[in-house]
């Protein structure tokens, strides 16, 4: 993925993503999806960025 687009909408500090521009600290995707994976979100852990994808070869699992 070439993420060396910044979109300065979006901020960023995921190094783990594939869209998270690290030089600059911004998402490189015009747009991102937050969604939860709670059926009654009451405090900001509840939520997630949806278009987390994971970079190949950060070691994570």
């Amino acid at each position: 993925m070439n993420n060396s687009y910044v979109n300065r909408s979006i901020k960023c500090t995921v190094n783990n993503c594939s869209h998270n521009n690290e030089t600059e600290h911004y998402c490189s995707l015009e747009t991102i999806k937050v969604g939860t994976h709670e059926s009654n979100p009451t405090v900001c852990q509840c939520t997630d960025c949806q278009s987390f994808e994971l970079k190949q070869g950060c070691g994570c699992k």
